[in-house]
């Protein structure tokens, strides 16, 4: 496989792939937002791993409450 086929080519990902690739991505954009926000340093460890389990569980619950509405209307 050259350099070039791993930006032409796609990766096929299952959903429990597409999950899991959204929790790294949550956590960094925590850690970065509570960087900015608190001024002690200490807190952000903390702050950052509260915050990306409250992104991930509303991510989840607006899935279930989408999969519901699509369940009714169809």
């Amino acid at each position: 496989m050259t350099l070039v086929a791993l930006f032409t080519t796609a990766i096929e990902l299952t959903g429990s792939q597409r999950f899991l690739l959204m929790l790294p991505l949550c956590f960094s954009l925590a850690v970065v937002y509570k960087t900015i926000r608190l001024e002690d340093v200490r807190a952000i460890p903390a702050a950052s791993l509260i915050l990306s389990a409250t992104i991930v569980l509303a991510m989840c619950a607006i899935a279930v409450g989408l999969w519901a509405v699509f369940s009714i209307m169809v």
